[in-house]
């Protein structure tokens, strides 16, 4: 083999072997990722706070049995509206009569007593303990004066010495017999004074019977005590109930209002006025206005949740929204009006801070671009979008999350690209 075929040979085998090396590092080089990627827009963003929460009516009559009885009548049905003053049901109220009636000859009997120790005791013995007093009071003065005489008498010889102290004598029994009837009767009349006092009391007290045996009798029939809607009725003729059981509940239904159960990291974005939607997943086509009126000032444990009670009122004029039903509740709590928004997917979070990839295209070639990680300050939220207060300019191109892990300075290809206009979306 010559000289020059050879060399030519060598120069070959050389090509091949440069050929095969840029062959194998192109084969391992990896495939540029493929992104969707979204363009931010203006829109109007209205920060919402999504709990649960329940109706209660704002003036709610309660009306509880007075008395261990029976239900005897029941006039009414559960749900139906009803006028103030119309009978709802009737209790079985015989033993309450027949005890009222016991109550009242009680009462006749103490007021008699009373109006005879005010009179100065019973008629005929005040009489018998006065006349006993008088007559001997009229016996004691009638030998006084025959004592008087007496003394004339003697001194002009006429009577004698005996006749005077027999007289004398029977003049200090008439003396004595005066006391002890004068004692009789003071201890007669003040007798008289405590029976007074005591027959007051009774007369009070047999008042007061009466009185109760009365309200019992009359809260036999129970009546509506305003024009409204009784929402629960839990008895039915001839049940038993006892004092203080519940027997009807009733309200003015157009006047409601929805305790709504908000968690506690929420509570600082409320403030009195802010609109409020409310729903009912038995009514799922049905929505309810209101606004938030007294916000919460403590938060109490309720189940596993540490939640702010915000009592909303809320507009119930076709009366649809019944007391103790749970609902949900949404508080548009803030609201910006044009700003610029992107998507939450896009945003990533990192020790505190906000960041997206920002698209930056035509760099690299045709269909080929490169991710830069940039920092943002975002305002409000809802449930799809942040507001962009700072870090990114309208027009710019944000990337989406998708099968691959995003990274700054990453080459990729965007195979498909949106425009993050949301006008029209029921707001979050």
């Amino acid at each position: 083999m010559d000289r020059r075929l050879r060399n030519r040979i060598l120069l070959y085998l050389l090509l091949a072997g440069a050929l095969a090396y840029v062959g194998i590092a192109l084969s391992g080089r990896k495939p540029v990722a493929k992104i969707s990627a979204v363009t931010p827009v203006r829109e109007n963003l209205v920060q919402s706070i999504r709990s649960n929460g329940k109706v209660e009516p704002i003036e709610p009559f309660v009306m509880r049995a007075q008395l261990d009885t029976f239900v005897e009548k029941v006039h009414v049905k559960e749900g139906q509206p009803v006028k103030k003053g119309q009978l709802l049901l009737e209790l079985n109220v015989k033993d309450a009569l027949a005890q009222l009636s016991e109550a009242q000859a009680k009462l006749l009997r103490a007021q008699d007593d009373l109006r005879a120790a005010k009179a100065g005791g019973r008629t005929d013995d005040a009489a018998r303990v006065a006349g006993d007093l008088a007559k001997m009071q009229a016996e004691r003065d009638r030998l006084q004066k025959n004592h008087d005489a007496l003394l004339r008498l003697i001194a002009q010889q006429a009577a004698s010495q005996d006749e005077l102290a027999a007289n004398d004598l029977a003049l200090m029994k008439a003396q004595a017999e005066v006391t002890r009837l004068a004692a009789t009767k003071q201890e007669f009349d003040r007798g008289v004074k405590l029976d007074a006092g005591r027959a007051a009391l009774q007369v009070q007290q047999a008042q007061h019977e009466v009185a109760a045996l009365e309200d019992k009798t009359r809260n036999g029939r129970i009546v509506a005590p305003a024009d409204g809607t009784l929402y629960s009725l839990p008895v039915k003729a001839g049940d038993y109930v006892k004092l203080g059981d519940l027997l009807a509940e009733m309200a003015d239904l157009h006047k409601i209002r929805v305790r709504a159960f908000i968690d506690e990291p929420e509570l600082g974005a409320l403030e009195p006025n802010e609109p409020v939607i409310i729903t009912w997943d038995a009514l799922p086509n049905r929505s309810w206005a209101g606004k938030t009126e007294i916000i919460p000032k403590q938060v109490v444990a309720r189940q596993a949740r540490s939640v702010g009670e915000l009592l909303c009122s809320v507009n119930n004029d076709k009366l649809e929204l019944l007391p103790n039903i749970n609902v949900n509740v949404r508080i548009n709590s803030r609201e910006r009006l044009g700003v610029l928004a992107v998507p939450r997917g896009a945003v990533q979070a990192q020790g505190g801070r906000r960041y997206v990839f920002v698209v930056k295209e035509k760099q690299l070639g045709v269909g080929k671009s490169r991710l830069e990680k940039r920092e943002i300050h975002v305002g409000i939220a809802d449930a799809t979008s942040y507001e962009v207060v700072s870090g990114l300019q309208e027009g710019e191109m944000v990337a989406l999350p998708g099968d691959v892990d995003l990274r700054d300075g990453m080459d990729v290809i965007v195979v498909n690209t949106e425009v993050a206009n949301f006008e029209g979306r029921a707001d979050g």
